[in-house]
C-alpha cells in the first residue's frame, strides 16, 4: 500500500530534516526520502567533518607556538596522525548521525532510504507530487504527500577535462577520506573551501598554492577581507595566484603528482606542480533523476527556481529549499528556508531573510564572518556609505590570547544611520557575527550596539568598539 503523508521531504540533510521536523511540530505527519545518510552533506562530507579537521589543524598550531606563551616542549614533541585525526572526526560524525536519527523517532517521523523520483498524475494522486521510491533494498514504495519539499542539496562543481580519481585530483568530498597529508598540494579555486582547505594544509607543514581566476581571494565577500586573508596566507608560506586560470586540456598526471599551466588575463603563462589537486570551484544542485520532467517545477542554471518568498516551485505545493536552489549554499541558510517553507505551508505568512542578511562564515585561521552590504556593493547601490573599521589588537583579549590578527568593520548609512553590513577577520569571528545578525533581526542601528554593555575583556568589544567608531566615539581606537 502507498505511504499517504502530510509532507514527504526529498533529502535528509539540514534542511531536509529541519523541514520534517518543523511539519511534524505543526501536527503534519511526514516522511523523509533520503538516498544515502541523514545529515546530508554538511553533516558527513563538508561542515562537521571539514570543521573536526580544522580544529586538529588549529591545536596542532598553537602547540607548535607554544614558546610565546612561555610554554616550552621538546624539540619536535608534536606530530601529526592523521590516522587518529580521521577518527575523531569520524567519532563526531558518528554521534551527530545518532542523534539525527533520535530526533527522528522522537517526532514520529518516517525514513524511508532510498531514491525517489516525483511522477505525475497517476492513480495514486489526481495531481504531479508522488513519490516512487527505489529502496536501498532493491525494493520500490510509493509515497502519496499532500506536500513536497524538495531538498536534495548540491554537490562540488567539477571542471571539464580533469581526469578526478579521488586522490591525486579531488574534490573536497574525496579530500575528506585522504588517508594521508599531502607535501604539496595546488588548490584550484580561492572561495570559502579553498581558503580553508588551505589554512588546515599549511597548518600541517603542506606546500600550498591556490589559483583563483578572479582578481582576489573570497571574490564575493568584502575586499577588506579577501585581502587580510590572503596577507596572514602568504605570511604562513601560502603562494596565492589571483587573475589566473588553469587549462585543464595541459593538466599531466606525474610520479610527482600533478601538472598543470595556468594563465593571466594578460596571456602570461606560469607551471604549477604539487603532489595533489584540490578542485573548488563552486557547487551545483543535485536536480538530475528527480522526475521534475513529470511536473511543471523548472530549473535554472542547474538550480530549481522558487518564489523567493514562499520556496514555492512551479507547482504549489511543492516547496525546494537549501543548495538545490543556489542562493546562499549554507546549512543554516537551509534551516531557515525549512523553516519559512513549512510556515508558508500551514498557513502563515512567513518572513524569508534576504540572502545577504544570512551569516557568511569562513573556518579558516584565522576565522572570517561577515553579514550584510559589503562597502563596495552598497557603494554600487547608491548608499551613502559611512565605515569604520579597528584593528583587534586594540582589545586586550587579544593579545592575551595571542590572537591579534584580522580586524572588525562595519558599514552603516551616512543618511540613516541604518546598519548595512558588519565584516570581521579574527579569532572567533563565526561566533562574534551572530550579534550582527541579531541587530540585523531587530534592526538595530550601530549606536544602539555600541551602547550596549559587553563584558570586558573579551573579543566581542570589536563590535562595540567598531560600532561606536562610526560616531567617533571609541574607547580603545
Amino acid at each position: 500500500m502507498p505511504i499517504e503523508v502530510d509532507v514527504a521531504v526529498l533529502g535528509g540533510g539540514p534542511g531536509g530534516y529541519t523541514a520534517a521536523v518543523k511539519a511534524a511540530q505543526a501536527g503534519l505527519s511526514v516522511v523523509v526520502i533520503e538516498r544515502d545518510k541523514l545529515g546530508g552533506t554538511c553533516l558527513h562530507r563538508g561542515c562537521i567533518p571539514s570543521k573536526s579537521l580544522l580544529r586538529s589543524a588549529e591545536v596542532y598550531a598553537t602547540i607548535g607556538d607554544a614558546a610565546s606563551y612561555g610554554i616550552q616542549l621538546p624539540e619536535g614533541a608534536a606530530s601529526v596522525d592523521w590516522s587518529a585525526m580521521l577518527r575523531r572526526k569520524d567519532s563526531i560524525v558518528e554521534q551527530l548521525y545518532k542523534g539525527l536519527q533520535a530526533l527522528m523517532r522522537q517526532h514520529k517521523i518516517e525514513v524511508v532510504n532510498g531514491s525517489g523520483r516525483i511522477i505525475g498524475p497517476s492513480i495514486f494522486s489526481p495531481k504531479s507530487g508522488a513519490i516512487a521510491v527505489e529502496l536501498s533494498d532493491g525494493e520500490a514504495e510509493t509515497v502519496v504527500p499532500k506536500n513536497v519539499v524538495i531538498a536534495t542539496g548540491a554537490r562540488p562543481r567539477k571542471l571539464e577535462g580533469l581526469s578526478y580519481d579521488g586522490e591525486r585530483i579531488a574534490t573536497s568530498d574525496e579530500a575528506l577520506a585522504w588517508t594521508s597529508r599531502p607535501s604539496s598540494i595546488l588548490i584550484v579555486g580561492g572561495g570559502v573551501i579553498g581558503v580553508e582547505w588551505a589554512s588546515m594544509l599549511s597548518d600541517f607543514g603542506t606546500q600550498v598554492t591556490i589559483v583563483e581566476a578572479a582578481d582576489r581571494l573570497l571574490p564575493t565577500e568584502d575586499k577588506d577581507i579577501g585581502a587580510e586573508i590572503a596577507k596572514l596566507l602568504k605570511k604562513r608560506g601560502v603562494v596565492i595566484h589571483t587573475g589566473v586560470s588553469v587549462q585543464t586540456e595541459s593538466c599531466r598526471l606525474s610520479n610527482n603528482g600533478v601538472e598543470i599551466q595556468a594563465t593571466a588575463a594578460g596571456g602570461d603563462t606560469v607551471s604549477l606542480e604539487a603532489e595533489r589537486m584540490l578542485v573548488s570551484v563552486g557547487r551545483i544542485g543535485n536536480v538530475e533523476s528527480l522526475g521534475l520532467e513529470n511536473t511543471d517545477v523548472k530549473t535554472e542554471r542547474g538550480f530549481i527556481k522558487i518564489n523567493p518568498a514562499t520556496l514555492q516551485t512551479g507547482e504549489s505545493h511543492i516547496y525546494a529549499i537549501g543548495d538545490c536552489i543556489g542562493g546562499v549554499q549554507l546549512a543554516h541558510a537551509a534551516m531557515h528556508e525549512a523553516a519559512t517553507a513549512i510556515e508558508h505551508l500551514t498557513g502563515n505568512k512567513p518572513s524569508r531573510a534576504a540572502d545577504r542578511d544570512i551569516p557568511r562564515c569562513i573556518y579558516s585561521r584565522p576565522e572570517a564572518a561577515a553579514i550584510g552590504w559589503t562597502e563596495e556593493n552598497a557603494r554600487a547601490e547608491g548608499f551613502q556609505v559611512r565605515t569604520a573599521k579597528l584593528p583587534l589588537r586594540i582589545l586586550g583579549k587579544a593579545l592575551v590570547q595571542g590572537e591579534s590578527d584580522g580586524f572588525a568593520k562595519v558599514v552603516a548609512d551616512a543618511a540613516t544611520g541604518d546598519l548595512l553590513g558588519v565584516h570581521l577577520v579574527g579569532a572567533h569571528a563565526t561566533e562574534l557575527i551572530a550579534e550582527a545578525s541579531l541587530a540585523k533581526l531587530v534592526d538595530a542601528i550601530p549606536w544602539e550596539i555600541g551602547r550596549t554593555i559587553h563584558p570586558h575583556p573579551t573579543m566581542s568589544e570589536a563590535m562595540q568598539e567598531t560600532m561606536l567608531a562610526l560616531g567617533g566615539a571609541a574607547g580603545h581606537a
